[in-house]
């Protein structure tokens, strides 16, 4: 069961990172405004490709992983999962400190992403003490 959250919000996540990188054919951010501002800013990218194209393989290889480990569940790829959630949540916790500080813009699919990771952190978190 517990597995089962982090799915659904790795799937969640994947859905909005695909939004984010299809934005330019099929415009579900307004121009200019909010997601827009956001991935055409200098902090849309990393090393020239698309922090949303990023998000893409990541969410799609721990989706992948997840279901592995629901359905032969083992350290590895429970340290796997752990380890790429507390990056994933360090990364948010930047790109959240970028949309608020410096771009001050709001991408409400980059918020999604950011703040699904989070919760699943604080998930792991509880976790760990129970």
């Amino acid at each position: 069961m517990k597995y089962k959250i982090f799915l659904a919000v790795f799937a969640i996540s994947l859905i909005s990172s695909i939004i984010l990188f299809s934005n330019s054919s099929t415009g579900v951010c307004d121009p200019g405004k909010g997601c827009d501002v956001v991935n055409s800013s200098s902090y849309g990218s990393t090393f020239g490709i698309s922090n949303s194209l990023y998000g893409i393989f990541i969410f799609a290889f721990m989706i992948a992983i997840t279901l592995f480990h629901i359905s032969k569940p083992n350290n590895h790829t429970r340290r796997i999962i752990h380890g790429t959630i507390i990056i994933g949540a360090l990364i948010a916790l930047y790109f959240l400190y970028l949309q608020f500080f410096v771009i001050r813009v709001f991408c409400v699919f980059c918020l999604v992403v950011d703040l699904g990771l989070l919760i699943a952190l604080v998930f792991l978190f509880w976790l760990w003490r129970h």
